[in-house]
């Protein structure tokens, strides 16, 4: 008898085989897939070896010349990532800029477009404003004592950005605990993030409209602050609505964990700031009395809530773009 298999039997074989490879190849497509959807610490070091250091030197250079800077650097990131996520949405003129709470005090939009037009000269539409931003952050916090982290890079710039959406997502200085929460959560960030991300409040300012009411009309607020807060804040709404006065009373320009000190004793500039420890019905007055009696615990949780900030909802190649410059679509 014949050993040899049967055609039916050799095609079935065949069939097998072909089936197989087909599947073993479209892993290997949808690994790769996966894997080019990730974003990546190393993601320019051989498209943009020297990008880091040129956005860190800009960063250096702006915040040398005006520390404020640094906090001014942050709050873009954080505006930009709550508004359709970390597309540099933020920065393209118009549309979010003139949100309620952007409008007439978001600032650092020339660092950034100095420093882009510095990485352009390298390479070409590499780096993207998104990555830049992140990047930016970072060092601004770093700039002033703050602490360091890994920024995954590889986003993409969007080429909308949406005033609608800024006014809806990003957190109000007169918004309760209970809205606090629902915003950063419904952006994936947890009651320690939450409390984390605010202490960057450690730095910056604020205008005289966004704590007016404060001064004047809440009872949680220590007397003594209240008095030297209205020395250039006047009580009559449209009068010195401009005026600044430091988020941080005591370091205003060092990143520390003095801010949370300063709510256990009402001396919280902002509503939204106070309200986490004196009207939050237990939610998190204990992570602020973590982060007041250690310094690490307040570094460390913040670092980690920078991170999983700066995820949400990136555009990843197919998606998006690299703009030439940052506050215009190409």
């Amino acid at each position: 008898s014949s050993t040899s298999a049967s055609p039916t039997a050799t095609s079935r074989q065949f069939v097998g085989m072909a089936s197989s490879s087909l599947s073993v190849v479209l892993l290997l497509v949808c690994l790769a897939a996966a894997a080019s959807a990730q974003l990546s610490p190393t993601f320019y070091d051989a498209s943009c070896p020297g990008a880091l250091a040129t956005i860190k030197s800009g960063v250096a250079a702006a915040v040398s010349s005006d520390p404020r800077m640094a906090a001014s650097l942050l709050r873009l990131h954080f505006h930009d990532c709550f508004v359709q996520g970390c597309d540099a949405s933020v920065l393209l003129a118009g549309n979010e800029r003139n949100a309620f709470g952007n409008a007439g005090s978001l600032r650092g939009f020339d660092v950034i477009d100095k420093i882009k037009a510095t990485v352009e000269q390298a390479c070409k539409r590499t780096v993207s404003c998104a990555d830049i931003l992140a990047v930016a952050a970072r060092d601004s916090v770093v700039a002033v004592g703050g602490p360091s982290w890994t920024v995954s890079l590889g986003r993409r710039d969007s080429d909308t950005a949406s005033e609608a959406l800024a006014n809806r997502d990003l957190p109000a200085p007169s918004l309760g605990v209970t809205d606090l929460i629902t915003r950063f959560a419904a952006k994936g960030l947890n009651h320690t993030d939450m409390v984390a991300l605010s202490g960057a409040h450690t730095i910056g300012r604020a205008q005289c409209k966004n704590f007016r009411t404060r001064l004047y009309s809440e009872d949680n607020i220590d007397p003594a602050f209240a008095t030297s807060r209205m020395a250039t804040c006047p009580q009559l709404t449209g009068s010195g609505d401009s005026n600044l006065a430091p988020l941080d009373d005591t370091t205003p320009d060092m990143f520390d964990n003095a801010y949370f000190g300063n709510l256990k004793l009402n001396k919280g500039l902002l509503h939204s700031d106070q309200v986490l420890y004196t009207l939050a019905g237990g939610a998190t007055e204990d992570i602020i009395d973590g982060f007041a009696s250690n310094q690490d615990a307040f570094n460390n949780a913040f670092a980690a809530a920078m991170v999983k900030m700066g995820n949400i909802s990136p555009l990843i190649f197919p998606q998006g773009l690299v703009r030439r410059t940052c506050s215009r679509a190409n």
